[in-house]
């Protein structure tokens, strides 16, 4: 705990610094850093990360006795900086009291603006501005979103409208008007009085008028909100840890909404959705910040080339554009041209592409805050290669840029160009977030995550979503808005997660209660299907085709800097040709891991399969398996002649044998009149193969070893398929691996099969290669004897999936019932069946490693379970020495920047 808990910043002097976000949180620290380079910042101060934990572990009334000193006196450096008085009624100084953890988490915690306003000061306030139709909106936007944040008055239910936003609508309907800017002052005084009375009757709380009062409970409120459900759930989305905390930023005010001289505006340095090195952004004149990102106005663009973009995008002719929706490039001149200097300036400060967020105060312009901006996975990595190009960061910086687990957004499908032509367009809305998204409609956000549960792809379609709808969108395949612009809370929070989406639609009308929305005379219900465009903004009727994606452009280029960089190779685990196809069109360099078991389930397959089964002795067996020989041979043919010059490291059969036979009455019954047996002998050979613990019974190596005809059978497959493609003028390099191995000498068993039965086949063939012999290391025993087992075995790949439930005790297909509750009480971290468990697993994985190299040097060593394409656990294979990691042929992109990253991090 630092011992200083409040950092002040003002009039181009700060006592914190951008290094510092760990302690005063991403916005505090940027605030003070750009007050430290010249960047016209309202004066404020910071309470630190430090004191929220502080607030959870001693409470609300000691952690406020502990500030009360310190915040008086930065209350008192506000003052004097600004030449206000705060809670005074001639000249009143108000405040806006924000979050500000060191991970930006937008719209998922609590802001206040506007506040030390009461009936008084409100007053004063208009009398100091001669404005006091700005001075009655301020009060309004501060009674309603102190009572909504600090008092809890929130709707009832989720067909409820916001009760505030409910009030509003009411008194504007009464003159028959439909924009909060056209409400007059008596209008807004009434919304005072009409607030706060219904603050009183939903809540039984009044309204406090003590501006130190109002202050210390909105510094609680933002505390408090650290621990709200949506922070919670964004936090476990993001990896972001609780223990971290959030800042409370408290700041002069200053007004966008005094007037047609002022204005509040987002704009981004480079485009968050494409990464298209352009300035834009939007604003909105006579309002405060919360208008622009709520989506409640549709904002203005804030580049000229913006505003020509959209109008494009709308249908509005330039003549109602330029007249009606100017640019304030058009609008304000002066500003924009100090706002575009200033956002290039910290670009070029930061190395990187800034979210800031700005208010124009009668023609002056004030910065609120700078971040690294949050964008799709596509953006991420044209920015990272942009400026590396332009020289900004080298390749090192541009690797460690990108986020590997976003790169997924780059491998989703996109829409096929024929069927998009012929798809009927319903309306257009905004591109705010790249991709493809089909699915059933739902109005939502707790039924997107019921239908998601239930297998269902859903699209959210909402008037405007809000941070409480997060969980929905996250589990939606995409999003659509009729209100909002490109940097509306759907359209931010939606490139921060990658999911598609579409904004400020406002040809759809949606109605909750009916559960439906018309868009042009069409009616879709909640279930019906929808597709949206979000890199065009076009809403189709139905579902669209996809396709496939491909490394191609910047990704290509990126991949090309990773195999620069990286020690650790990436294979993948394919089964099919067309898997290893895609696997190495994304840069696999090998099959890391090729289950057989996959193969025998097709028809005839699965037929002789069976027949294999129900044979009473090796005779029987052996005329089985010499039907399945040639159709492992064609499987084993295809995959080899796709990785052709590339290590196919192929498991022999592995899962028990009652995995092949039918449980079901109708099954078995198909199964007796194939097999031309009577239904109870099929019924007693299938229970006869049940096991109280078949994952721990007869599979793996022990099937080779009872039955080793299984193994020949496998062998002659493997090899017979190599030497086939060896006089086709092919470079096949089949690796064949046993499985399960806990004991030496049934690794030594196995291997002798196999040698015993390539130097038949070779003999036959007339022809003779090399080809490797390894063994899977998944039962912990195998890893504490790994330095006997490498005596024989020329390689380990490390099954990481059964070594978890090994080494945990945990059963995979059973840890659903408990896993949620050990989360929650930070039992574990994180589910150790998709992160690796470093401290427990990974030593024995480490210990592996060691012992079997201290046998045979040269040992290759690998990883195939589900971790091999999880960035930390990628990351921890290069720390130990593996040479490569093998995962599904999708993450083969994640996991090679995930290994370039390693070997960047460790120089």
């Amino acid at each position: 705990m630092s011992e200083k808990r409040v950092y002040t910043f003002g009039n181009g002097k700060a006592e914190g610094r951008a290094d510092m976000r760990n302690l005063l949180g991403g916005k505090g620290a940027n605030l003070a850093e750009m007050n430290l380079i010249g960047v016209p910042v309202p004066p404020g101060f910071t309470i630190t990360t430090d004191v929220c934990n502080e607030y959870f572990k001693i409470g609300k009334d000691a952690t406020v006795e502990i500030l009360r000193e310190d915040v008086e006196r930065s209350v008192k450096h506000i003052e004097d900086i600004m030449g206000l008085k705060f809670g005074d009624v001639q000249n009143p100084l108000l405040v806006s009291v924000r979050s500000g953890a060191r991970a930006s988490m937008p719209g998922m915690m609590d802001t206040i603006l506007n506040l030390g306003l009461n009936d008084e000061v409100v007053v004063g306030l208009a009398n100091k501005t001669g404005n006091e139709r700005f001075a009655y909106d301020s009060y309004r936007r501060f009674v309603q979103m102190y009572g909504d944040v600090v008092l809890g008055m929130k709707p009832a239910n989720k067909t409820e409208i916001d009760p505030f936003e409910a009030i509003i609508e009411e008194v504007k309907s009464q003159r028959g008007i439909s924009l909060d800017n056209e409400l007059n002052v008596d209008e807004l005084k009434q919304l005072v009085k009409l607030f706060k009375a219904a603050i009183k009757e939903r809540t039984g709380q009044d309204f406090p008028t003590d501006p130190i009062e109002q202050l210390w409970g909105a510094i609680c409120a933002v505390f408090d909100s650290w621990m709200n459900d949506r922070a919670i759930l964004y936090r476990k989305m993001e990896g972001i840890p609780a223990e971290w905390g959030t800042a409370v930023n408290v700041m002069a005010m200053v007004f966008g909404n005094m007037g047609n001289t002022s204005a509040t505006g987002v704009c981004f340095s480079r485009d968050a959705a494409t990464g298209e090195n352009i300035f834009n952004g939007e604003y909105l004149v006579n309002a405060q910040g919360e208008d622009v990102v709520a989506g409640i106005r549709t904002p203005q663009q804030i580049t000229k080339e913006g505003s020509l973009r959209w109008a494009r995008q709308q249908g509005i002719s330039e003549e109602i554009r330029a007249s009606k929706f100017p640019s304030m490039e058009e609008a304000m001149p002066e500003i924009y041209a100090e706002l575009n200097a200033l956002q290039d300036k910290l670009e070029k400060h930061y190395h990187d592409m800034q979210d800031m967020e700005f208010t124009v105060q009668e023609g002056k312009l004030w910065f609120l805050q700078t971040r690294n901006g949050k964008r799709t996975g596509t953006a991420m990595v044209k920015i990272a290669m942009d400026l590396l190009r332009e020289g900004e960061i080298d390749e090192k910086t541009a690797l460690l840029r990108c986020e590997p687990n976003k790169l997924d957004e780059l491998l989703h499908p996109v829409f096929d160009k024929n069927a998009q032509k012929k798809a009927r367009v319903l309306t257009k809305g905004l591109p705010a977030s790249p991709g493809a998204a089909c699915g059933q409609i739902v109005f939502f956000a707790d039924d997107a995550e019921k239908w998601h549960a239930n297998g269902h792809r859903v699209v959210m379609v909402r008037i405007e979503t809000s941070p409480e709808d997060l969980a929905g969108m996250s589990a939606a395949e995409g999003i659509l808005t009729s209100r909002g612009g490109m940097t509306s809370h759907a359209a931010v929070v939606a490139r921060g997660m990658g999911k598609c989406c579409v904004s400020g639609a406002g040809a759809i009308l949606v109605d909750y209660r009916k559960r439906q929305v018309e868009i042009d005379g069409t009616v879709l219900h909640e279930g019906d299907y929808i597709s949206i465009n979000g890199s065009t903004g076009e809403v189709y009727y139905g579902q669209v085709l996809t396709r496939p994606a491909e490394v191609t452009g910047d990704l290509a280029e990126l991949m090309d800097l990773c195999n620069k960089h990286t020690k650790l190779v990436v294979r993948t685990n394919a089964d099919t040709p067309r898997d290893a196809e895609v696997a190495r069109n994304f840069g696999a360099v090998g099959i890391g891991l090729c289950r057989t078991e996959h193969m025998f389930f097709e028809n005839e397959k699965i037929k002789a399969m069976r027949e294999m089964i129900l044979a009473d002795d090796r005779e029987g067996r052996e005329k089985a398996l010499a039907k399945i020989l040639p159709y492992q041979k064609k499987d084993f043919y295809g995959i080899l002649k796709t990785m052709d010059g590339m290590p196919v490291n192929i498991r022999l059969l592995d899962p028990p044998l009652h995995e092949f036979v039918p449980h079901d009455l109708k099954g078995q019954q198909i199964m007796a009149a194939e097999m031309g047996l009577s239904l109870e002998e099929i019924q007693q050979r299938v229970n006869s193969l049940n096991e109280h613990n078949p994952m721990l019974g007869l599979r793996g190596c022990r099937l080779g070893i009872i039955y080793p005809e299984i193994t020949i059978m496998q062998t002659r497959a493997i090899l017979g398929a190599a030497i086939q493609l060896k006089k086709e003028g092919f470079n096949p390099i089949p690796e064949i691996m046993v499985p399960l191995v806990g004991i030496v000498n049934e690794f030594d068993l196995q291997e002798q099969v196999i040698r015993d039965t390539a130097k038949e086949l070779f003999a036959e063939e007339g022809i003779e290669f090399d080809f490797k012999v390894g063994t899977m290391i998944e039962i912990p025993r195998a890893a504490l004897t790994a330095d006997c087992i490498a005596r024989k075995a020329q390689y380990f790949s490390f099954g990481t999936n059964d070594l978890t439930q090994m080494t945990f005790g945990y059963s995979r297909d059973d840890i659903a019932t408990f896993l949620p509750a050990y989360l929650e009480k930070k039992i574990l971290k994180d589910d150790p069946f998709q992160v690796l468990d470093q401290r427990g697993l990974g030593q024995l994985v480490k210990l592996g490693i060691e012992n079997g190299r201290a046998t045979r040097p040269d040992l290759i060593c690998g990883i195939c379970g589900e971790h091999g394409g999880e960035p930390s656990s990628v990351k921890f294979c290069h720390q130990v020495g593996m040479n490569y990691v093998s995962c599904s042929p999708f993450r083969v992109p994640i996991a090679r920047l995930a290994a370039a990253q390693a070997a960047v991090e460790e120089e």
